[in-house]
């Protein structure tokens, strides 16, 4: 099934692990926002990942404390298949 982790280490400084889980080829789209809604960070935008565990690292070294959220958007490849979105939050203490 899809599955967006909670970040490791949370809070960070200035790195941290986001990991998600995929049930099937999909199209992913992760991509981290600051607490006004401006995007700040994209990971992967339409990237098409095979089923499995992944790790993505986001280095926020430019960015100031605060907290920060990070969007999910995954949808299979085969046939325009299931559609799974989510967020989370995530705190940069410095």
């Amino acid at each position: 099934e899809f599955v967006l982790h909670q970040n490791y280490p949370n809070p960070f400084n200035p790195t941290t692990a986001i990991r998600f889980d995929l049930p099937a080829v999909s199209r992913v789209t992760l991509k981290i926002y600051n607490v006004l809604g401006q995007e700040v960070k994209v990971i992967a935008d339409d990237k098409v990942y095979e089923a499995g565990r992944y790790e993505e690292q986001f280095d926020a070294s430019s960015l100031a404390s605060g907290m920060y959220y990070y969007s999910f958007i995954a949808q299979n490849t085969d046939t325009e298949g299931t559609l799974y979105q989510s967020v989370k939050k995530m705190v940069l203490l410095r």
